[in-house]
């Protein structure tokens, strides 16, 4: 730090007229500029709080300057109504110290993909009469950084009639594109102050449980981005056993310095910025501002080059994951506005996501909370509320993820993506969103729904197996949403296996049919899908399923598989499974009425170890199976 020190005196000595007093600076502004603003914790703190003290001493020095700036987390003193003849706030994202002023009318706010706001800036279409910057100590070149702020910051510089810059060795040097020559400063006010940080919030058990869900769709050598909150936080733990995951972002948090710390992310296997960490700002504890001080495995771009869609494109196996404050049953989803009220902005999510759909193996991920307000409403509704900003448009969205599971929304009707989106909403507006889907016509008039906790989906019970035949099988309980999947299982099969499994000639498995098979009550009934992925997509090869026959405390058990995938094992993990779901329910055994031709499946029942009576009546055993012990 010495030397830095020693170089700002030289460069002191070689420039004084640019080292001045900020009433000297200030005094050059004039009524009408637009004043730009640093983003986010990049906020030169000191500048901001001068200005008003300034504007507070010299009431008439200017008015209706126009304050411009990405987001502020700072103090935003130039809201409040006593500067209204002086200030008017204008900002392309709303933070919280705004969001009052902007839905008051007090302030203004301007939707549009961050990535083009540098060429708005650099066509004079939003012109930039003042900056006021945060920057590190310059070099022995003369280049100072502009750190943890790059994003739109840097064209703001270029363009701006008059540049006024506080500089801080707390501001870490970082790579990229934020650097700027001392000759480019109108002046140069040093004060070293801490740089503000960000901490998203507490956690809670909800929000684990969308980190460990996100997680599971991220594959190894995947490039990611990823938004800022707490549910992008909560990710991070759950990211730790993955490995050579690439950045390429708009964020970088705390979450990532600590995946690059711990050789999680290492940016081996991007497509482009091979080995390096792409993103244009930054925001976090002073531990992460550390950690990317002058190091060259982390680089900021500007925001039109890390949220360009066609940059993000370029990268193979793109993973854009964000957040939202509502979604509809048909996928459309909102970021920016609760209604009528302003609440965000567009942000960088719109560029990430279409980006991340054009690439090639490219997924986007909408990260929710099922719920808001302590649970009383609903993110999951029928229709976007009047007013809001669709951020997100039907064909931006590929998976959804809430605290009750993953709907997979890509290539799928309206009513696949609303039974999609029922089967992950809170359990207790499950029963409203499937009438309100019912009267806007969404899904079937007559789709069956099972109300309380007989309704309600047993993630735990979910398992994944591996077959005498080593394959690898996903186990879990028939969802709600799964009909369309269960009617391709079905029709997949063999007139012969149709006719063993319903022991009936019929070959047709319409809607009606179809959902006693997908819409149960777990108490009553459990049936078990055996699953398997083919091209990022879930198929089912076999299905068992008991109901419980409260007479005798027993169960009827019946299964099949694909033909394809029949002698492989699937059916012996089936019925152990099913098995052991029963004993642990207290049943005391199965019945079954099988084929008597239908050899494979006795075969499989007689290797269950269990006290086993037939009876033969017209070609169909009836099973009795006591279970032992």
């Amino acid at each position: 730090m010495k030397m830095a020190a020693d170089l700002l005196d030289v460069w002191r000595g070689r420039y004084p007229e640019k080292f001045v007093t900020h009433e000297k600076a200030f005094g050059r502004i004039r009524r009408g500029n637009r004043i730009f603003i640093s983003t986010g914790c990049g906020e030169p703190q000191y500048l901001v709080r001068t200005l008003i003290d300034y504007v507070e001493s010299n009431p008439t020095a200017f008015f209706d300057a126009e304050v411009l700036h990405v987001w502020t987390l700072g103090v935003a003193p130039y809201t409040d109504v006593k500067f209204k003849q002086n200030f008017r706030h204008n900002s392309f994202f709303i933070g919280n110290t705004t969001r009052d002023a902007v839905n008051r009318g007090l302030a203004d706010y301007s939707p549009i993909f961050l990535s083009q706001v540098p060429d708005l800036i650099r066509r004079g279409l939003v012109p930039i009469d003042v900056a006021l910057l945060q920057t590190s100590l310059p070099d022995k070149h003369g280049c100072m950084s502009l750190g943890i702020s790059v994003d739109i910051v840097k064209a703001a510089a270029e363009m701006a009639s008059l540049v006024i810059i506080q500089v801080n060795r707390a501001m870490p040097r970082t790579h990229g594109d934020g650097f700027i020559q001392i000759e480019k400063a109108d002046f140069i006010i040093p004060y070293d102050e801490p740089l503000l940080e960000y901490d998203a919030g507490g956690r809670n058990q909800g929000i684990q449980r969308i980190g460990k869900y996100v997680s599971q769709l991220i594959q190894d050598g995947d490039t990611i981005q990823i938004g800022y909150g707490i549910i992008p936080d909560a990710l991070f733990l759950n990211l730790a056993d993955k490995r050579h995951l690439g950045v390429h972002t708009e964020l970088i948090s705390d979450g990532i310095v600590e995946l690059m710390k711990r050789g999680v992310i290492d940016n081996s296997r991007k497509t482009i910025n091979r080995g390096k960490t792409i993103a244009t700002f930054c925001m976090g504890h002073r531990e992460t501002y550390d950690y990317i001080d002058d190091n060259p495995l982390v680089e900021f771009r500007t925001i039109d080059y890390t949220n360009n869609p066609l940059i993000i494109a370029q990268h193979e196996n793109m993973t854009a994951i964000n957040t939202g404050l509502e979604i509809d049953l048909t996928g459309q989803a909102t970021a920016e506005s609760i209604g009528r009220t302003f609440y965000s902005g567009i942000g960088g999510q719109a560029d990430f996501m279409r980006g991340a759909v054009m690439a090639k193996n490219g997924k986007t991920i909408l990260a929710i909370q099922a719920t808001a307000e302590q649970g009383r409403v609903s993110r999951i509704v029928p229709f976007l509320a009047e007013g809001a900003g669709a951020s997100l448009i039907r064909g931006d969205i590929h998976y959804v993820v809430t605290e009750y599971g993953i709907a997979y929304l890509h290539g799928k009707n309206i009513r696949e993506r609303a039974m999609a989106l029922i089967a992950i909403a809170h359990p207790d507006f499950r029963p409203w969103l499937i009438e309100e889907a019912r009267k806007a016509g969404f899904i079937y008039r007559d789709q069956a729904f099972i109300p309380g906790k007989g309704g309600e989906y047993p993630e735990e019970l979910e398992t994944c197996k591996t077959t005498k035949t080593g394959l690898d099988v996903f186990l879990r309980p028939v969802k709600i949403s799964d009909e369309p999947l269960l009617k391709e299982f079905i029709y997949s099969l063999s007139d012969r296996s149709l006719h063993r499994r319903f022991i009936t000639l019929r070959k047709d498995m319409p809607h009606e049919r179809l959902q006693e098979l997908v819409v149960i009550d777990y108490t009553k009934k459990m049936s078990i899908l055996a699953l398997i992925r083919q091209d990022r997509k879930e198929v089912i090869v076999g299905m068992g399923q008991y109901v419980v026959i409260e007479a005798t405390h027993t169960a009827d058990i019946a299964f099949m598989v694909r033909d394809d995938h029949q002698n492989r094992g699937i059916g012996t993990e089936l019925l152990h499974y099913l098995t052991y779901l029963a004993k642990r329910q207290g049943l005391l055994g199965f019945t079954a009425a099988v084929i008597s031709d239908n050899e494979p499946m006795l075969h499989v029942f007689e290797k269950l170890g269990a006290d086993i009576e037939t009876t033969v009546d017209t070609g169909v055993l009836e099973l009795k199976m006591t279970f032992r012990g």
